[in-house]
């Protein structure tokens, strides 16, 4: 058993590094290679697992060829844009002007159903809202929505930025820890933090979550044994 668990672990290191060196992308949204070395990646390491008498050796070494061979190809198709189409694909616009191309969604094996859901994750849910929709090398549909139908944006209205805008809050507590440097990227004090907590009755063992932006602006939600309720000071 111990054996067993110590073989589990080697390669569950060596796939996660493996998976590291391939980019953040192939732990997200996979081109059609990523998705078969990953899968190679799973049944390769099933093998010395299940299998005591198959040498650790037989499956990190595969694994670790694949994941070199994953590296070279990223970089081949960084660097060329012919070997990326052949890689990859490339992008299809399957809705142009409003109107859907029924023989690129056949060429795609992408049904009407399959068009609707995808529109769907958008939050689009009637397709004369769509000026073009284009389904990605990963399977993804974007759109491009008509002009009327998009939402109103600062630029539309004419509104200017503020000049008192804030970067997006920070996080200062999490789950009961205070954050190191999140004070600091807010430009307040220790001392500020243990002022409003006091007046809240809390200490930071007892904050769930804490936000904070540079006005000083801060959303604290208590935990739940704390019996209190969150504060959003603007």
């Amino acid at each position: 058993m111990l054996i067993l668990s110590v073989r589990t672990l080697v390669l569950y290191l060596v796939i996660v590094g493996g998976l590291r060196l391939m980019g953040k992308r192939q732990l997200g949204e996979l081109q059609p290679s990523e998705l078969v070395v990953t899968i190679l990646i799973s049944n390769l390491a099933t093998l010395p697992i299940e299998e005591t008498s198959v040498p650790l050796l037989g499956g990190v070494g595969p694994i670790l060829l694949l994941v070199c061979f994953e590296v070279v190809i990223s970089w081949i198709s960084l660097k060329s844009r012919r070997a990326r189409r052949l890689i990859s694909g490339q992008p299809v616009t399957v809705v142009q002007h409003g109107k859907i191309v029924e023989d690129r969604l056949r060429d795609l094996r992408f049904s009407l159903d399959d068009l609707m859901e995808e529109l769907r994750q958008n939050g689009i849910f009637d397709i004369r809202d769509v000026e073009f929709a284009v389904v990605e090398t990963n399977g993804k549909l974007s759109v491009y929505q008509r002009y009327g139908a998009r939402p109103i944006t600062p630029d539309m209205l004419g509104m200017e930025c503020p000049k008192n805008e804030c970067p997006p809050p920070t996080m200062v507590i999490s789950d009961g820890e205070l954050l190191k440097g999140s004070l600091a990227a807010c430009g307040l004090q220790p001392k500020w933090l243990e002022k409003q907590l006091h007046r809240h009755g809390l200490t930071v063992e007892e904050v769930f979550l804490m936000v904070c932006d540079r006005n000083a602006a801060y959303f604290l939600l208590p935990k739940e044994k704390t019996g209190k309720k969150a504060v959003d000071k603007k």
